[in-house]
């Protein structure tokens, strides 16, 4: 039976003992006996054991490291892999013992040590995205073992994302095992509030729960201006921040975004947690052009919140998107109150966090304001970042005090 190998060239093995999960095709020499989706053994050029990992000989990330251990990736690999992951969200766990409606992110592909699987928990059911094509191959496998370990009423697939291409894999989406989801799920937010999230059709997985925590913070801002807080939120989606800062009874929101579909859903969000009676707009607009527009209408407000899509998909956008993200953040600054907030984000990956604050700096200084970083923000503590895995820090924000 063939041993799939790959060989990696000289002086190109630093990255791997290190533990970072990827290997690209340039630092491969040879590939022996390796089809697409086959776990290989990774050699150094002298024959020395490095790691096991799947390949794809498609993909321009080669391999994906599994272990640097010397073990078969079977069934017992997969218990202790997955069980790990459960194991750093045993707060969440403990919640849904208690029967509690929550959701949050369950396993964080390569941040879990299990590279292209990412599964998010929705109040029983578990909604899993399959990245590359040997988590594709394996799906119903890992999606039967997590329906045993967490007793859950059904999986459903959303892979359909565009990384996906870069895998020669189409989109997929649907019940993959047991019961079909509803059309809508409502869950208890950590923020103390209920939302309502389509995990057939909505962003990402159904909701961006890598910024709960952020939504339990600027929840605690508002609550504690001295007077009624007048609240932006751009790109409000289905209104998490809006439905946070309403549920102070401190605040006058107006969230704008481009989808009439997401307002629509904030609205009910609004309404299921008996607050249609508050004071908000929900305006369907551009983002960009909102901005700019409230400016020459000398608008004023207590805080202002940035969450825009990604904007850098690889390295080549960086330049383009900088500009995006500068301009945005020059009109909110002028926007602030004196002595209001500024909670700003970026989720693009291909833009570091230090390049991002030089941005916002950049966007400070041209504002003619003056700015105190308040606190770092980022994912939520459900989206681990491996430390050997960088990239993993993709979402990352400031909450800015504004002079």
């Amino acid at each position: 039976m063939p041993n799939p190998k790959v060989i990696i060239k000289a002086k190109r093995d630093k990255p791997i003992r290190n533990q970072h999960p990827w290997i690209f095709s340039g630092a491969i020499d040879k590939a022996q006996d390796a089809n697409p989706g086959d776990i290989v053994t990774v050699v150094d050029s002298g024959n020395n054991f490095l790691g096991k990992g799947y390949y794809n000989p498609s993909s321009q990330i080669r391999v994906r490291i599994l272990t640097w251990q010397d073990e078969p990736i079977d069934d017992a690999w997969w218990q202790k892999s997955l069980q790990q992951a459960l194991d750093g969200r045993q707060l969440q766990l403990q919640q849904v013992a208690e029967g509690k409606p929550i959701a949050f992110r369950l396993i964080n592909a390569e941040n879990d040590y299990i590279p292209g699987l990412v599964v998010d928990y929705y109040d029983g059911w578990l909604v899993l995205q399959a990245l590359t094509l040997f988590i594709d191959q394996n799906k119903q496998h890992i999606g039967r073992k997590l329906m045993e370990m967490l007793n859950a009423r059904g999986v459903y697939e959303r892979s359909d994302v565009d990384v996906r291409k870069h895998e020669d894999l189409n989109s997929e989406t649907g019940s993959l095992i047991g019961l079909p989801p509803p059309a809508d799920i409502i869950f208890e937010h950590a923020a103390g509030f209920k939302l309502k999230v389509d995990i057939q059709t909505g962003h990402k997985t159904g909701f961006y729960l890598d910024q709960q925590e952020n939504h339990v913070l600027f929840k605690q801002l508002v609550a504690a201006n001295k007077e009624t807080a007048k609240v932006l939120n751009c790109f409000a989606y289905t209104g998490a921040f809006t439905v946070a800062a309403l549920a102070t009874g401190n605040a006058e929101v107006v969230s704008v975004d481009s989808s009439r579909e997401a307002l629509e859903i904030a609205e009910e969000n609004i309404a299921l947690n008996d607050l249609s009676e508050s004071q908000y707009d929900l305006i369907q607009a551009n983002c960009f052009d909102y901005l700019r527009d409230a400016e020459q209408n000398n608008d004023q407000f207590d805080f202002v919140i940035l969450d825009p899509p990604k904007f850098a998909h690889n390295k080549q956008q960086i330049e383009k998107a900088s500009r995006g993200y500068k301009d945005l953040n020059l009109h909110a600054f002028r926007l602030v109150k004196p002595g209001g907030y500024l909670m700003t984000f970026s989720c693009s990956g291909a833009i570091s966090r230090d390049l991002f604050q030089k941005i916002v700096f950049g966007a400070l200084a041209d504002s003619g304001r003056q700015a105190q970083i308040v606190r770092q923000l980022g994912a939520s503590s459900d989206h681990p970042v491996a430390l050997t895995f960088p990239e993993g820090d993709y979402l990352k924000g400031l909450l800015l005090r504004v002079l």
